[in-house]
């Protein structure tokens, strides 16, 4: 891919960080299950994971700002 833009790179990183958030999340939850965790101990791999689409979200509004930026400069925010 010659003659991607940073945009694509940066939003295939931003989806990598959402599928891996998922997988993790879902990973421990099915071994929290058959490990018998408290709800407690769940709670805070919820929590974690929230944060992690949290970050996804502030990333994803950087890049459509970056690039609502580059595209219209005369834009003023």
């Amino acid at each position: 891919m010659k003659d991607e833009t940073p945009w694509g790179r940066q939003g295939r990183a931003i989806a990598l960080l959402i599928a891996g958030v998922c997988a993790v999340y879902l990973i421990l939850l099915a071994v929290g299950d058959k490990l018998g965790w408290s709800q407690r101990t769940l709670a805070l791999f919820d929590l974690a994971a929230l944060a992690g689409f949290g970050m996804a979200l502030w990333l994803i509004y950087g890049l459509w700002r970056s690039s609502r930026n580059d595209r219209d400069p005369d834009v003023k925010d």
